[in-house]
This record gives C-alpha cells, structure tokens and sequence, in this order.
C-alpha cells in the first residue's frame, strides 16, 4: 500500500468538532492527511479506496490536544512516588498513594533501603502537605527515613523541595540563609522545606535535576502516555535546554522517529535561573528554532512562571488573599523584569504563555500585555494566561479586549478542590476558581489541560473536570462555572490547538488536516460529565500512522 492511496475507515460515530460537519459515519484519509470526512456513499466521490474496518466498532474524535504538559513526566517514575492519590504510570502499573505522613516516611525508608549504594541521594515526588493538616513534613521526617543518606522530595506542584538535615548540612542552608522561600520554625531553624526557585536551586550537591531533566528516554514515556489516552498533540511547556543543540538534537532524534505516538510544540522556558545566555541571542535562537520545527516537532514558543502555587501558598493573590493569614505568595520573576521579557518577546512575533495562578499574576500580566499592545501593535498574538485558576470576570473581559487566550487547570477542582475551599480560600473565592464558564461567556478562547506529572495525562478526566466541578469528596464547587461536554470537549481539541497556532492543522477532523485520531470505546456526547472518565480509550491515529493502546 503507497501514501497516495485513499483508506477509509468506517466507524460506529466520527465526532469532528467541525460545527459546519459535526457527525459522519466514516473517514478518508491519504498519506497523514484527511481526505473527506462523510458516509461510505459520500467518500465514493473521491475516487477509489481500500476499507480498513479496525474501528467500525469505535468512536472517532479528533486527537485530544493537552496544551500543558510536561516532558519531564514520562521521567519522574525512574524515583519514587510519594503523592496523596494512586497513580498509574505510563507502563500501566500503579502506585498506591501515601495518604498519612507516616506512609510518606515509611516509603522513603523502604527505597532507602532498596538503593545500592551508601552516597545515592534518594529522590522523590508528588509529596503535597495540604492533604496532611496540622502537620507539614519537614526534615525532621525525612531524618526518620535516614538521617544519612540525602534525601530529596519535590512536591506535586513542582514548586517546593522537602529535604533532610544531611543535605541542608551539605549545602550550607542554616539559620543564617536570608533567601526568599527558606522555611524556618519557630526558633528560626530551617524546616527542610524549600519554596520556589529562589530557594530550591540552593540544593546543588545532591543531583536534583534529575528529577526534571529532558533525555530520550522520558520522552518515549510521555509518548506512551499520549496515546494510552487518545492524545495526538502534547507540549512541553518550558524546556531549560533549548539553547542546548545536543539537547535539541535529543528532541529530534525521538518526536521526529516515525513510531514515536505524538506530535510535540516545545516552548522555550524564559527567565529560568539556569539562563545564562543574553537576551537577544534567546530570540535569535528561538527563531531559528521556529524555522527548523517539523511536522511532529514544534518551536517557537515562550513560557514564563510569574507566580508560585496556590495550595503551596505561594502563588500571588489579590485582597483578600488566602484565608489563613495575609501572606502575599512569591514572585518568581520581579515584575520588572517581566516587563522587559515579555517586552522582548512580543516584539519578536513570538506567542508567551505565561504561569499565573493567582489574580494578582494575572493582573500583572495583562497590564504588560497592554503596554506591550500599546508599543508595539500584533493582531493573533494568542499570548495566553495558563493555569489561570483566580482569574476574575472583570480580567477575563480584559482578556477578551486584548485578543488573549486563557488555558484553564480543571483538574484543581477534583484533585485540591476541598482544600481550596476549606484551608486556602473559602467557599467564595473556591467556587469562582478555574472559571471557564466565565471566559467562555466572555468570548475568550479557552482550553484546559492537566500539566502532567502534577496531575495525571487524561483528556476525558480533565473535561470532565469542567463539566461536574465535583470535588474528590463528591461535592459540586461553583456549579455556574460548569460547561457542557460539548465546550469541554472542544477545549481540549480545538480550543487547545488555537492556544499552540496549529488550528488549522489539528484540532477537528476537517479535509486538508492532519489525520490525527483518538479512538474510543463509546460516545462522550452520550454520557454525562462524570462517566466521561469511564470511556475507554483505544489507542491513537497520528499523521495516518495507528498506535494502539498497550
């Protein structure tokens, strides 16, 4: 069979995302692209075809489009998962989760244990304190574990580092250390806990980086991820290594492989601590980069992080902040030099995606992306607000004047949802939280993702996310900001491939488009919010090429 000819594939329901062509009974696809989408009879007018029945039985959609993900989660399963909630990992075993400190403990004991040599540094993730109130492990903790060997534990966020007295002694951190972001007790004593950047790059003798590293082998796993759950297109949403060739050329070698399951559009991480390079040659390489992208290998991109975490209690708020106490959250990057980046950036045609979890991030932002607009005038610039988890109406509006885009964290409501209303938030500021229904009603474009390895890679579970807002403990969070399956659906389609610029590529299943495919067990549009995270999911189509699930 060559790539010139004209497989059909029938199917129990095509699902297209195309309102001008929503439903067909079969797809016609040449080469990577679409032909025709129609009935059997309706294909015929194209010429002769072969017809492949693999999915007669099954539900087309188009590829599901994540717009926030990570690579450095098909990595994170070579250390050990300490996280609250079961996880399964991307060769389908699954980890219990650790829901008391002392189940925390008495992992990091056991691994300890396990590990051959007595100098290894033990490595961990997923820990998040929020779910263990009244006690925040601390080094402490980890000495029970083992006071000799370093340990090291990032926490689901991403945002913050617990660490043993062994490596605060190696790096120095003491009483004396005035960086932002060093927890210290009572006594002024550090507690282990190390929050943002700032902080956490003071661990330099233990290799920590492992943890979030980019190499060949994460990305075959974050490949395996995507098509176990029918994703076609992922992101890397902030690569440290892009002024790296070898490191670009470990990107290639693996997205650009013909069995590799997914398409990639990697975004530069701006204003990272590792940036050493000027600012005018970071552009300059961007755009080269940009040139250089593939058809499965995007660049082009920026991704900044303004603020920290809410859970975390890092991230910046607007009055009336947090519910505890008035603390103010933590600017990763001084609002000064955001200013000047993404100045530079947007001046360059470049699209930023910008990390801001609270208003006061948000705010900040789009003040910049004002002045910016006001210097220096761009139509279709798509800068977007992702997480945007307390954006207001009133920013959301501003959004819409100012052409932006808004990528949406539901998955927060069901993972943290209980505790944003009863210890960060309250019950008000709770329910207002990932306001979709909001940015929609607002005419901002809108997708929503689960920024894997915080939350698990899982397109059905993150829409229905948006659509139930049903909290882990069955409650309804902020029930007039649900939206149909139908918006939530077309969030993580072509509401996502609108954030990346690839909308007329990917995202619905249209004539000329790529033939990108999830495969499904049953129909979304006939199931209510929750039981979309029952669909089973087969495999993945991407560019024409099949990818069954394993």
């Amino acid at each position: 069979m060559s790539a010139d000819d004209l497989i059909v594939y029938p199917a129990r329901q095509v699902r297209t995302m195309d309102p001008s062509r929503p439903t067909a009974r079969a797809i016609a696809v040449r080469g990577d692209r679409i032909r025709a989408v129609g009935s059997l009879d309706e294909l015929a007018a194209y010429g002769e075809f072969s017809i492949d029945t693999r999915y007669q039985d099954k539900v087309i959609l188009p590829g599901f489009v994540e717009a926030h993900t990570h690579v450095m989660s098909g990595g994170m399963w070579d250390y050990v998962y300490v996280g609250y909630y079961d996880r399964t990992d991307p060769d389908g075993h699954v980890w219990e989760g650790c829901t008391t400190t002392g189940a925390v403990v008495d992992r990091l004991r056991e691994a300890a244990s396990n590990l051959s040599s007595p100098d290894e540094t033990l490595l961990a993730w997923g820990l998040d304190p929020i779910f263990f109130p009244g006690e925040r492990l601390d080094r402490h903790d980890l000495d029970v574990a083992s006071r000799d060997r370093a340990i090291v534990v990032t926490h689901q966020s991403g945002h913050l580092l617990t660490v043993n007295s062994k490596v605060l002694a190696n790096e120095g951190i003491t009483r004396a250390t005035t960086v932002e972001g060093v927890v210290k007790d009572a006594s002024g004593e550090p507690t282990g806990e190390l929050q943002e950047p700032a902080a956490m790059s003071l661990v330099r003798s233990v290799p920590t980086a492992r943890v979030l590293s980019f190499e060949a082998a994460a990305a075959w796993r974050f490949g395996a991820d995507a098509r176990n759950h029918g994703v076609t297109t992922l992101t890397d949403l902030g690569s440290t290594v892009l002024m790296n060739d070898d490191m670009v050329r470990v990107y290639r070698a693996a997205v650009d492989d013909p069995d590799f399951p997914a398409r990639i559009s990697v975004f530069y991480r701006g204003a990272s601590p590792e940036e050493s390079t000027s600012p005018t040659a970071v552009v300059k390489k961007i755009l080269e980069l940009r040139r250089s992208s593939s058809d499965k290998l995007r660049f082009g991109h920026v991704k900044l992080v303004l603020d920290g975490s809410i859970q975390g209690f890092t991230a910046r708020l607007q009055e009336p902040g947090y519910l505890p106490d008035a603390r103010k959250g933590i600017w990763i990057i001084p609002p000064e030099t955001f200013a000047q980046s993404v100045g530079l950036f947007h001046d360059a045609g470049l699209t930023v995606h910008v990390h801001c979890n609270g208003d006061e991030a948000t705010e900040l932002f789009l003040d910049t992306i004002e002045a910016a607009l006001e210097r220096h005038p761009r139509w279709n610039h798509r800068h977007t607000v992702t997480h945007s988890q307390l954006t207001t109406a009133a920013q959301y509006r501003r959004m819409a004047e100012l052409g932006m885009c808004a990528n949406i964290f539901s998955n927060h409501t069901w993972y943290w949802g209980d505790q944003h209303r009863d210890l960060i938030l309250g019950p008000d500021r709770a329910s207002r939280m990932n306001a979709a229904a909001t940015a929609l009603r607002c005419g901002v474009p809108t997708t929503l993702h689960c920024d894997t390895p915080v939350t698990p890679l899982d397109p059905l579970a993150t829409a229905s996310y948006a659509a139930d807002r049903r909290t882990s403990s069955g409650q309804i969070l902020g029930e007039y900001e649900r939206i149909s399956v139908h918006q939530a659906l077309h969030a993580m389609t072509l509401g996502a491939a609108y954030t990346l610029k690839m909308d007329h590529e990917i995202g619905s299943l249209e004539a000329g488009k790529y033939a990108d495919f999830a495969i499904l067990g049953d129909d979304p549009w006939d199931k209510e919010a929750p039981a979309l995270r029952e669909i089973e999911v087969f495999g993945s189509v991407v560019g024409g090429r099949h990818f069954p699930k394993q």
